[in-house]
Order: C-alpha cells, then sequence, then structure tokens
C-alpha cells in the first residue's frame, strides 16, 4: 500500500479538496472553500495545511466567526445542498461563536463541516489559554456545545482517527435524510502530528445525490388516499428544492388538479404567477392558501418538516376528515403528527405517485375554486405593496419598491423580525431558489452573511439583501467582507426603530410596550443611529432615501454599482398587512394584574381549542 507523510491538518485538507460533485453534466469541487479566522487553536496547523492547497480549496477570510458559518451555510441552501463549505476557529470563543450558526445548519438540515481547533490530547501543557475546564470530567472542552447542534461529532486525539472520522463526516454532508452539520474538534497538537496515510484515502471521489424510492406498501396507501380525496392540497417545503424537483411537482400538480401552498423554505418552488400556486401557507400566510387547508380533505406534505408557522400551531386544518400524507426523505419528518408517511425523494416519491395515479384529477370544482381564490389573493398583495408617500411605509410597500426595480428574477435574502412574514406573503418569487428565508431557526444576524453565502453560490445573479436595524446593529461586518472578496450586495435596512416585530407581537399578547422599541427601553439619550455612515465605514456605497420613489431611483443606481450598497429608510413599526395570516401559539400569562393580558388570556384559551393534537 503507498502511503504518503502528513500532518493530520495537511491530510484533511487534502481530503477535502479531492471531493467533487456533478452539477448541470459538470464535475466541480463538492467543498466551495473554507471560512477561516485564525487563533492559537488552529493558525499553526490548519494555517500552516490551508496555504498548501490554496489553489485548489480556496480560504476566505471573514470578521466573525458566526457570521462565515452563515456565509457557509447559506451557500449550501442557495447550492441546494450539492455543495458546501467547511469552516474553522480557534478554541475558546472563536469555536463557541459557530454553535449559533450550527443550530441553524441543524434546524434547516443543511450540510456545515465545522473545524474548530480544541485543547491539547496529550494535556501536558493544560491548562491552555481559552480552555473550559470540568471540574468533573477532564474529557470536556468548549467543542462540547457542539453536540446537540450537530449530526455528527467527534473530536480527534489521533492523527489516524482522521480517515474513520472523515468518512462518516462525508456520509452525513451528503446523505438527505440525515445531512446536516459536522463538528470535527482537532486537538492542537494533533494537528501538526504525522501520520503515513494511504494514498488512496485522497484519491478523487465523486458524490451523487442519493434518491431513495418508496416503499410500495406505502406508495399504494398514500395512492389510494389520493384517490379518495375530493379536496386535496399540497404543502411545498425546503425538500422539493433540495431535490430538485419544482419541475415535477409543477407538472404533477397541473396533471391532477391539485392546488399548492408553499412553506418559508418551499417558496419559489413554483412562480408566484402559476395558476396552482396558493402562495405561502400557515401564520404568515396568503388567503388562498389558508381557506384551501381549512378545508382540504388530504394534505400532501412534500419535503416539509412541519413547523408551527406551516400548519398553524396545528390549528389551520380544521376539517375533521383531513388525512396527511408526508411524502419525506427523513422518516422522522415523513410520520409526524400521525401522518401516512411516504419515505422518499421528494422528486423520486411524486414520479412514482403520478404513475400509479394516471388520468386521476381532484374535481374541478375544487382545482377552479383554488385558482380563482389566487386570482383574488393576487390582487389583495397588489394592493399591499402599492406605493405610498407617507412618511414611513410599510414594510409591504418597501418590499414592493424593492421587487418593482429588481423584479422576480433576483434573488431576496432575509431571515428574521417582520419581514420574513411579509416577504413570505407579498414577494413574487420567479425561479426556484430566489427566494432565501432561513426562517427554520429566525436567527437574526443571519442576513448580510446569508446574502454573502448566496452571492458566493450564484455570483453571476444579483442578490438583494433586506434586514431590519436590528439585526444590522447585531451583525454587519461581512459588509466589509463583501467589499474585500469583490462580491456584491444590493442592502436594503429598513429602520423602524427597534425591534418592530417583537413589539407587535407584545401587543397581541396584551403585554405593554416594553424593551423592544427603542423609545419604550431604559435610556439616557435615543441614539440617532447613521446606518448610512456605518455602511459607507465598511467600504460600501450607503446612501438614506426619503422616501419610496427615492429607493426606487437609488435600487436603480445600485444595480449599476460595482460593489456592495446599503440603502436605508425609515418605516413604520406598526403597519403589517392585514390580509392573509392565521393564529400562532404564543403562550399568554394565566395570571396578571393588567386587564389587557387577561383579556388576551381569555382569546388564547378560545384559539387553543380548534388546534387538533391528533388527526
Amino acid at each position: 500500500m503507498q502511503t504518503v507523510r502528513l500532518t493530520m491538518a495537511q491530510a484533511l485538507v487534502r481530503f477535502l479538496a479531492a471531493q467533487q460533485t456533478v452539477i448541470d453534466g459538470h464535475k466541480v469541487p463538492l467543498f466551495g472553500g473554507v471560512w477561516a479566522i485564525f487563533g492559537h487553536g488552529n493558525v499553526a496547523g490548519m494555517g500552516e495545511a490551508l496555504y498548501q492547497v490554496r489553489d485548489r480549496l480556496p480560504t476566505f477570510r471573514s470578521h466573525n466567526e458566526q457570521s462565515m458559518a452563515h456565509a457557509a451555510v447559506a451557500f449550501a441552501k442557495a447550492s441546494f445542498r450539492r455543495r458546501m463549505m467547511a469552516v474553522t476557529t480557534s478554541i475558546g470563543p472563536g469555536a463557541t461563536n459557530v454553535v449559533t450558526a450550527a443550530a441553524v445548519a441543524h434546524v434547516n438540515r443543511l450540510p456545515l463541516l465545522i473545524l474548530p481547533g480544541d485543547v491539547f490530547a496529550d494535556r501536558r501543557p493544560d491548562p491552555v489559554l481559552q480552555q473550559i475546564e470540568d471540574f468533573g470530567d477532564g474529557t470536556v472542552s468548549a467543542n462540547d456545545c457542539f453536540r446537540p447542534v450537530s449530526r455528527y461529532f467527534d473530536r480527534l486525539t489521533r492523527p489516524e482517527q482522521l480517515v474513520p472520522a472523515l468518512e462518516r463526516a462525508m456520509q452525513v454532508l451528503t446523505d438527505p435524510a440525515d445531512c446536516g452539520p459536522v463538528t470535527l474538534a482537532l486537538c492542537q497538537d494533533t494537528q501538526a502530528e504525522a501520520c503515513d496515510y494511504p494514498e488512496a484515502f485522497f484519491a478523487e471521489r465523486v458524490w451523487a445525490p442519493r434518491r431513495i424510492r418508496p416503499a410500495l406498501d406505502e406508495l399504494q396507501a398514500a395512492v389510494g388516499a389520493l384517490r379518495g380525496a375530493a379536496k386535496p392540497l399540497i404543502v411545498a417545503g425546503g425538500g422539493v428544492l433540495y431535490s430538485g424537483a419544482a419541475r415535477t411537482l409543477a407538472a404533477f400538480a397541473e396533471s391532477h388538479g391539485i392546488p399548492v401552498a408553499e412553506t418559508q423554505a418551499g417558496k419559489s418552488t413554483l412562480p408566484h404567477d402559476h395558476p396552482l400556486n396558493m402562495g405561502s401557507i400557515g401564520v404568515t400566510g396568503a388567503s388562498a392558501a389558508n381557506a384551501l387547508a381549512e378545508e382540504a380533505d388530504l394534505v400532501l406534505a412534500v419535503g416539509t418538516r412541519l413547523q408551527d408557522f406551516t400548519t398553524g400551531s396545528w390549528a389551520l386544518f380544521k376539517n375533521p376528515a383531513s388525512r396527511l400524507v408526508g411524502l419525506n426523505v427523513q422518516v422522522f419528518d415523513a410520520t409526524k403528527h400521525r401522518a401516512m408517511p411516504l419515505v422518499a425523494d421528494a422528486e423520486a416519491g411524486l414520479a412514482d405517485l403520478a404513475a400509479d395515479l394516471g388520468g386521476w384529477r381532484a374535481p374541478s370544482t375544487w382545482t377552479d375554486r383554488a385558482k380563482g381564490l389566487a386570482d383574488d389573493w393576487r390582487k389583495a398583495v397588489d394592493d399591499a405593496i402599492l406605493a405610498t408617500n407617507a412618511e414611513k411605509p410599510s414594510d409591504g410597500q418597501v418590499i414592493g419598491a424593492v421587487q418593482r426595480v429588481v423584479g422576480s428574477a433576483a434573488t431576496i435574502v432575509c431571515a428574521a423580525g417582520g419581514l420574513p412574514g411579509e416577504l413570505h406573503k407579498l414577494w413574487r418569487a420567479g425561479a426556484p431558489g430566489s427566494y432565501h428565508l432561513e426562517y427554520g431557526y429566525s436567527c437574526m444576524g443571519y442576513e448580510i452573511a446569508g446574502g454573502l453565502g448566496v452571492k458566493m453560490a450564484k455570483p453571476d445573479e444579483e442578490v438583494v439583501v433586506m434586514l431590519g436595524d436590528g439585526s444590522y446593529l447585531m451583525a454587519n461586518s461581512e459588509i466589509a467582507t463583501s467589499v474585500m472578496l469583490g462580491l456584491k450586495l444590493t442592502v436594503v435596512v429598513l429602520d423602524n426603530r427597534g425591534f418592530g416585530c417583537i413589539n407587535r407581537l407584545q401587543m397581541a399578547t396584551g403585554g405593554a410596550n416594553f424593551n423592544n422599541l427603542l423609545e419604550h427601553a431604559r435610556h439616557e439619550t435615543l441614539p440617532e443611529i447613521d446606518f448610512a455612515a456605518h455602511a459607507a465605514s465598511l467600504g460600501a456605497t450607503a446612501r438614506k432615501v426619503a422616501s419610496l420613489a427615492d429607493l426606487e431611483a437609488a435600487l436603480a443606481q445600485a444595480r449599476a454599482e460595482p460593489r456592495t450598497t446599503v440603502l436605508v429608510i425609515d418605516t413604520d413599526p406598526l403597519a403589517t398587512t392585514k390580509a392573509g395570516g392565521h393564529w400562532w401559539d404564543v403562550a399568554v400569562p394565566e395570571v396578571s394584574p393588567r386587564r389587557e393580558v387577561t383579556d388576551a388570556r381569555a382569546a388564547y384559551e378560545t384559539a387553543r381549542q380548534r388546534q387538533r393534537l391528533l388527526n
């Protein structure tokens, strides 16, 4: 057996550089690169190793560990999980900064390879700088924080352990059912320790997506349920996009006359103007989708984990006779809420369903009614996004301004606050993947870094990031990274002076205006934050606009700008789109001296009676 002597870190990056995938008939590297912020836990071992392969496996420098991991997660999401990135950090705060992003990847079933430095395996210099010491367990380090947010976790204390660890890591990262973050904690001394590795370990390997086909009995049961349905509805989740099944789903819906509603992760599965696209579903849903969901006697949930925003906290599906079929590659998701499981890849499952259904179609009265509701909803969207001369427009009106300029071809990026709900309802998505929302973990601070990751995955496409002032203040440093890397973003900051979304939720649950908007927080002086000046200091072209018309003009100019542009507009913290939507289970205190809370509790108890614990 031929061997080559390398340090563990050198072997690790050489292996990563050899992994390939095939997209649209072209072989490309599976790993788009490695994000790195070096410190004493990784600069000597991983730093030297990455330098040696910098032409085959590029290294990117960020300004914040959490943000660089968000960029890596967004890259994988924008690549429909066909490509991915790795991140490496020092031990201590560098590592724990990544835990939040690991949770984002875990919740959203996205691949992320995390390579944090760790303590010394031989323990000679213990305790080293930034080492977490457990008084009762000598094996614990800060990296144990990654265990609950990793699909696979390993700590490498010997260089030989790299071989089985990477084999297991790759299986998890590329498996459609188990996909999620992998953490390989790299002890500092082990990174630098040499070993004779088999040359075959570094041979090029091409990873193709695994397409699981449904079991015959599950397929027959699902076909029978569909054939017996008079009011079927498809709920399309992110798994449809990751499977590359958007066209297959469209053909399936058209052939069988079944309307389609989209989750946050599944939005853009169908173009917004497709006659069977009922729009968003659930708490942030369109009136068309939600009206049909309430009546549906069969819900085919494709590639969705059915979180509470999708199901209206399980109060949306009101038909007592309704049945749920879970078409999902992961059995954990396929069987939720006593669903009839159809464990399969979305593409394969839909194709097999279509073949067995043959010429069956839903009743035309149901299909025609759905198309009429969709037309009504599109008119409601037109009204919500109309331009206004108001001093402080609503989020929906700002969305309209952005849409009128950039159209449906651009990829829109967002994550948290009030904007995801408004975008879910109002954004007119075009091609699959053009709507990029991180709403599984709803992580404030994802937006700008996520936009950077999307741009890395789609360098020739326009990427527009929309976020509030709260998220901007949490994480904005990757504006500088985008300028440094020459990756142009258009960033629209909606300044409502605080956490407007949660302030509205606080009011809706009977709470007093408290600690959300800046004016309601403890202060001596209210800050006058100049977001445009701040963004300009990071190297962006930036300006504050005075109106929607001014915003549209600035957006048009930004499209010709060669570098990242940040545009800031003041918005109304209270105005939201009233059309559509659904109740969401947010527990209200049973006891309070305030009448507003007791009234909200009474309404809450009434609403909870509509929840269905079992089908």
